[in-house]
């Protein structure tokens, strides 16, 4: 089989699995990396709103002017969307804040359901301008962190009824395009991917899904606004709203029904048989950037 037909199949396999669903995430409890803002704080809001409970492992404790929002303005917009929420000031790097986390969300919550690997660091430097500090941060936080929060969360995953291991992270398109500009930010990002891959093989037979999911535009969050085209690239994106129905989608469906799968949210969700996007539009009347490792 080709790249292209591995592709479309893989598509079409986290497309049409798991039609059938567990309603709602009312009770789970979800740990996520990061959380603060943007794309991880709209799938906490979305998960609160059915009443679950969120454990949140983020390190904006105080304002930055560069940033909108800390791990407490999250908690406090988690809280209000309907769901109960553990707040863990913390470096997603460091293995004793993601064990006190893991510790604190069994202690609190009775257990772990849910782990969302939505911590990551970008840089889109090419090789000779990367700075090695910034390699080993975009390694430490979305590979390194995406791997130890999973397996410090994976004895609890374990007894869960529908585990569910998300990471939002692309599909593993090896095409020049998007291998050559920014080869270090792709190591990283494809890193996710296949530590992700690579959980949901191991841990099939216990039933642990686990799956890699990528927007098929840009989203309206401060990392395009800062590094990839300021106003006019959050004019032509979606709001993250978008992401998080399409997490919703895929944890509420059986873990053994949907599992090794890199899923695109647009076609998730046309899947499972929403037509009409435009409320997720930044700006309705602007075309949509596509995101990067996303053909066209």
């Amino acid at each position: 089989m080709n790249k292209a037909s591995e592709n479309t199949a893989s598509e079409k396999s986290a497309a049409t699995s798991g039609q059938s669903s567990q309603a709602n995430l009312a009770g789970k409890t979800l740990i996520m990396s990061g959380g603060s803002r943007g794309i991880g704080l709209a799938i906490a809001e979305r998960a609160a709103r059915d009443g679950a409970n969120v454990v949140l492992v983020a390190k904006t404790d105080t304002p930055d002017p560069r940033l909108e929002g800390t791990i407490h303005t999250a908690a406090a917009a988690i809280e209000e969307a309907g769901g109960k929420v553990l707040a863990v000031v913390g470096d997603v790097r460091d293995d004793d804040t993601i064990a006190a986390a893991v510790q604190s969300a069994v202690d609190t919550f009775g257990g772990i359901d849910i782990v969302v690997n939505n911590a990551s660091v970008i840089s889109l430097d090419g090789t000779l301008n990367v700075s090695a500090k910034r390699y080993d941060l975009m390694q430490d936080v979305n590979v390194r962190g995406t791997f130890m929060l999973t397996k410090a969360a994976l004895p609890h995953l374990l007894e869960a009824a529908n585990p569910h291991i998300l990471s939002l992270c692309p599909p593993l398109n090896l095409a020049p395009k998007w291998l050559g500009p920014n080869p270090a930010y792709t190591l990283a990002k494809y890193g996710m991917t296949l530590a992700t891959l690579g959980f949901a093989a191991e841990f099939a037979a216990q039933g642990v899904a686990a799956n890699a999911l990528w927007p098929r535009t840009t989203i309206a969050t401060a990392a395009v606004a800062n590094l990839l085209g300021g106003q006019e690239m959050i004019r032509r994106s979606r709001h993250a709203t978008i992401m998080a129905d399409a997490a919703h989608a895929i944890l509420t469906t059986p873990s053994r029904e949907l599992t090794g799968q890199t899923i695109i949210d647009e076609k998730l969700l046309r899947a499972r048989g929403m037509v009409d996007f435009a409320a997720y539009a930044v700006d309705p009347t602007a075309e949509l950037m596509v995101d990067l490792y996303v053909d066209p």
